[in-house]
């Protein structure tokens, strides 16, 4: 093997329903793996307070997105409520392409999306690897996210709803974490990590 040409990296992809810890999860790998890239997803939404673009997402106005989708330069994008969301394709080629490993954490229908592109794409063929983060019950996920307490009751009760419909998915994904404290949830997710670049190599 020709020591000058990279190694393709691996994308790591984490879904999980809302109240599941991924997100969290997903940024204490970024904080505490240097290996680790974080692909920036994009969005129609408003940015937050404290937000920036080209850092937390690319924010586009819909007329942009809608643009971009048509032109096809996204891996996938969803539309959920009034905004849509979505991974750029240039936010991973180039990146993936020159050995670098990234990290994405999107829902499990944009996870769908790329691993049926996968099947097909040379650059992802191979590369990618999907973990969802399950919660023990569905009791334990309806007490965290009240204990959020971000949420409206309706707004509680329609994620519940969701996350019953994906936690039916993870058997679609390569690895599932049974979700313990964060501390268990990291060391598991880590060993994911480095199996597969064991196994990459």
């Amino acid at each position: 093997m020709d020591n000058n040409i990279p190694q393709t990296g691996l994308l790591i992809i984490v879904s999980g329903p809302a109240g599941s810890g991924k997100t969290t999860l997903c940024e204490r790998m970024l904080a505490e793996v240097p290996e680790l890239w974080r692909v920036v997803t994009s969005t129609t939404r408003k940015p937050r307070v404290g937000e920036k673009d080209h850092v937390d997402y690319y924010f586009f106005d819909h007329a942009t997105f809608e643009q971009k989708i048509a032109k096809g330069h996204f891996y996938e994008h969803a539309h959920v409520h009034s905004n849509i969301y979505g991974t750029l394709k240039s936010e991973v080629q180039d990146k993936l392409a020159a050995g670098t490993d990234l990290l994405l954490n999107i829902d499990v229908q944009g996870a769908a999306q790329i691993r049926q592109t996968a099947l097909t794409d040379e650059l992802l063929k191979g590369h990618v690897v999907t973990v969802f983060i399950m919660p023990r019950t569905l009791e334990e996920l309806e007490k965290r996210l009240r204990g959020r307490a971000t949420d409206a009751e309706d707004e509680i009760q329609r994620r519940m709803q969701v996350a019953r419909s994906e936690m039916q998915q993870h058997e679609l994904y390569d690895h599932t974490i049974l979700s313990g404290s964060r501390g268990e949830d990291f060391e598991n997710l880590q060993a994911i990590y480095r199996a597969e670049k064991m196994r990459a190599q």
